[in-house]
């Protein structure tokens, strides 16, 4: 049941960087599960509806997940225009889902999420998040590790997204020349990888490290940005890997044409922020060419 905090100060702080952080006031305590191994929180704040936490870290908020949401989705995906499989790595909040059901072409989304659990817990505490996704007819859930799923199997995909979290922990194991290697080999051609990289003014050495890694299997790797308030510390940078540079340097009429032929109205992403969005600070530039 829910658990209203005794004091409307209570806080709940971020513990991603050493030296400096985010806190959150929290109204209502809707679940925790500390354990040895790991710290799920999820609350209320009045400013950013339901907060969901894992060992520290901000996961997903109500107010702002979409703004992640659509542009791991739709910028694939448009830039794409006719991917019919998909493949989500993680995602079992299942934001992510709903932004790639939107997509009537799709044909096949298929799910890798290393706990069934956490879909379960989702659908209870954060069903805005999915919004009805999960019962897709498209839709197939495999429960294994990303990596292993990518490096077994026989299947290949158009768009492979990976929704993981920080390179800490379990999500470690997706940051990986292995993985990597296999989201290359799983891709059909024409196809195109993106997966979450962090703040990149805080998290520099993580992009850096994906794009070396990256370009041993990719002919064109590089990033696009969006800046979403609750990934504290400036953009959000989310790698993009495919073998063809044209597929980042659409015409944007083109784009135009597709976002209207698909239909989608978003609250964020639209044909100028897709194009505007692989433009990337210098510093972060520099550092890749290091």
């Amino acid at each position: 049941m829910p658990q209203p905090i005794e004091s409307p100060t209570d806080t709940w702080n971020e513990t991603l960087h050493a030296h400096f952080g985010q806190h959150f006031t929290m109204d209502t305590l809707l679940y925790r599960q500390k354990t040895d191994l790991q710290d799920l929180i999820i609350f209320e704040n009045a400013a950013f509806g339901r907060v969901m936490a894992l060992d520290g870290v901000v996961q997903t908020t109500e107010r702002d997940e979409f703004i992640y949401h659509e542009m791991m989705a739709h910028v694939p995906l448009i830039a794409h225009g006719q991917a019919k499989k998909v493949l989500i790595i993680g995602g079992g909040d299942g934001g992510m889902l709903r932004e790639v059901s939107r997509h009537t072409g799709v044909e096949q989304i298929t799910m890798v999420e290393i706990d069934a659990g956490v879909i379960t817990f989702c659908r209870q505490y954060l069903p805005r998040h999915s919004a009805g996704a999960f019962d897709d007819p498209r839709f197939t859930l495999v429960i294994d590790d990303g990596v292993n799923f990518v490096t077994g199997s026989q299947e290949k995909f158009d768009v492979i997204i990976s929704d993981c979290t920080d390179p800490i922990g379990p999500g470690a194991s997706l940051f990986t020349s292995d993985f990597y290697q296999g989201c290359a080999r799983c891709l059909n051609e024409g196809g195109i990888f993106v997966a979450q990289n962090g703040v990149c003014f805080l998290q520099q050495d993580e992009a850096v490290n994906s794009h070396r890694k990256l370009s041993h299997y990719f002919g064109d790797v590089s990033f696009y940005q969006a800046a979403v308030p609750t990934y504290y510390g400036g953009i959000m940078t989310f790698a993009w890997a495919s073998q063809h540079a044209a597929l980042r340097h659409l015409d944007p009429e083109i784009l135009r044409q597709r976002v209207a032929a698909a239909g989608l109205e978003c609250r964020y992403y639209n044909p100028a922020i897709h194009n505007g969005s692989f433009a990337l600070p210098q510093y972060l530039l520099n550092a890749l060419t290091a």
